[in-house]
């Protein structure tokens, strides 16, 4: 059992000056007591690298159980998420149709009209604010072309896209919970009927052969493209501000948007690396494991802190600084092992195309002013954010 507690003058990560810069904590965890039995939530937070890949590897620790800890009592729809093997390989294999690399590659012109489109927009602008400018557009842009939503039904798909990712935090309060299940709900019957419409047109597209596939009720076909559009929309619509935050207004401010022109895969692994949108991940033993040498029994609760894994100084060298030349980069933003993020290639690929335009068009494009952390944990975003689109 941890036999040390984290001190008095650090914030906890999820207090409310935690979660502006849980850093301090993860690095004072990391190097004191990686695997720590937190009395505040009474879970056990792994923040070492070595520690959080063991687990995501190991099938006694249980995704579908980790996800019942979650604030809200409500059931999650099926879905890799909420599974465990052998109903996770079921549903993953018939969810690559969607979100696979050949999928992903099949997409890839239209992401990068996408990106030309919103760069376009940006052409007679001074400055722009990157959410609502650039990030958000481009993300309903990306999923629109993966899911084949046309062009008047974009701005409803929008809206629900935004409302339903408030499903992405664990611990949303009742209000928030409330409207979240709400806003599942809808995008669950837009989706059922945008579906039925494309199957009785005939079209033939990497989402009618989704719920085409006989594996899949119609229910975990839903589920699917929920968990797609919930786990995937805010991350690649927040990639670019973590980019500009990143390269031009962080720790290494000063360079300019330009600097993000090299290897685009490399540049996304950073950002996410860096930013880790979804900062944690949450198991359950089924059995008794071992984890970094300490002992934890059956039904023990664990929260995998990815964040802080992904700025462990015995696996990424200046952890805290942004080098997209880093190779191997082995974050877990993504996840690893059997759980590993479905929609990895998808943000990888619309992620370095958005940023490849972006430094192509605006080099010397810089943050203007400051922004701040968004108050909710998960996902791990700024706001009032603002891009001098010329210097």
């Amino acid at each position: 059992m941890s036999t040390v507690a984290l001190p008095s003058h650090l914030p906890h990560p999820f207090s409310p000056a935690g979660r502006a810069d849980p850093y301090p904590a993860y690095r004072w965890l990391g190097e004191h007591s990686p695997v720590y039995l937190d009395q505040a939530s009474g879970m056990w937070l792994v923040t070492s690298h070595a520690g959080c890949t063991a687990a995501l590897r190991d099938g006694r620790f249980s995704a579908a159980l980790g996800q019942r800890e979650r604030a809200r009592d409500d059931e999650l729809p099926a879905s890799m998420l909420t599974s465990d093997q052998p109903d996770h390989a079921r549903l993953r294999g018939p969810g690559a149709q969607l979100l696979g690399p050949a999928a992903v590659r099949a997409a890839a012109d239209a992401f990068d009209a996408a990106a030309r489109s919103v760069a376009g927009r940006l052409a007679g602008m001074d400055d722009a604010d990157v959410a609502r400018d650039i990030g958000e557009p481009y993300a309903v842009e990306v999923f629109a072309r993966l899911l084949a939503i046309g062009s008047g039904a974009r701005p409803a798909f929008a809206a629900l896209a935004r409302r339903v990712s408030v499903n992405l935090d664990p611990l949303a309060g009742p209000a928030a919970g409330r409207a979240g299940t709400a806003a599942a709900a809808e995008f669950a019957r837009f989706m059922d009927e945008h579906i039925t419409e494309l199957t009785g047109a005939g079209v033939r597209c990497p989402l009618t052969r989704l719920a085409a596939d006989d594996r899949l009720s119609r229910g975990e076909v839903l589920g699917i493209v929920s968990l797609a559009v919930i786990g995937g929309f805010l991350p690649l619509a927040d990639l670019a501000g973590h980019a500009v935050y990143w390269v031009t207004a962080g720790e290494a401010a000063g360079e300019p948007l330009g600097r993000l022109a090299g290897p685009p895969d490399g540049a996304v692994d950073e950002l996410m690396r860096l930013g880790t949108p979804i900062p944690f991940t949450a198991r359950v033993t089924r059995e008794a494991a071992e984890l970094g040498g300490v002992p934890l029994a059956a039904g023990a609760r664990v929260l995998l802190m990815t964040a802080a894994a992904n700025r462990d100084p015995a696996v990424f060298p200046d952890p805290d600084a942004y080098h997209p030349e880093r190779s191997p980069n082995p974050h877990l933003a993504f996840g690893t092992g059997p759980h590993l993020c479905l929609g990895a290639p998808l943000v990888r690929t619309a992620g370095g195309i958005l940023l490849g335009e972006l430094a192509r068009r605006f080099p010397a494009a810089r943050q203007l002013g400051a922004a701040r952390w968004d108050a909710p944990l998960v996902p791990r975003r700024l706001r009032g954010q603002r891009l001098l689109l010329r210097a």
